[in-house]
């Protein structure tokens, strides 16, 4: 079996974790008592379609193919109270969301980006923002807000898209 991340695989069933996605959603609101209205739940939905972080204005066409309102501040909203309950975590180089892949724990997210097709994967990031609080306190720096995002090439599009040292000098 392949050690790729589930997104990075071409034969990945995406309708297996927008099921995970809505059950956990679904659990999660209803232990805290929050209301995963249809339009929220929806959103969440478009937004497991694929492992490509999604900006607010691409789901406005979905949103109104099922009949909501389809004025951005109605998709900003649903996206506010997805992330306020840890569901999605927006990817702030790509003013886009994705998919939490597990939410409940509060976490700051470390993700890997391919620059070529746009396929985000979440990590388990311990080690890292162990690093990070580690070298922060050594400076006397408070950190307030950390996501980590690293861009790079899947394997997928790594055939098609030779590296640096493989590109013809301009």
């Amino acid at each position: 079996m392949s050690k790729q991340p589930l997104s990075f695989q071409p034969e990945h069933d995406h309708d297996h974790c927008i099921h995970e996605a809505l059950k956990k959603a679904r659990g999660l609101c209803a232990e805290r008592k929050q209301r995963l209205t249809p339009i929220r739940e929806l959103v969440l939905q478009l937004i497991w379609k694929s492992h490509k972080p999604l900006g607010a204005y691409e789901l406005l066409p979905a949103l109104a193919d099922a009949g909501f309102n389809s004025a951005p501040p109605t998709v900003y909203r649903a996206l506010d109270f997805l992330q306020t309950q840890g569901l999605v975590h927006r990817i702030s180089s790509l003013n886009a969301f994705i998919g939490c892949p597990h939410p409940g724990p509060s976490h700051q997210g470390c993700f890997l980006i391919c620059r070529a097709c746009n396929s985000t994967v979440e990590l388990e990031s311990a080690p890292v923002q162990n690093a990070i609080h580690n070298s922060a306190a050594h400076l006397g720096f408070i950190i307030e807000q950390e996501t980590v995002e690293v861009v790079g090439l899947c394997p997928n599009c790594q055939s098609n898209d030779p590296s640096p040292a493989q590109r013809e000098p301009e």
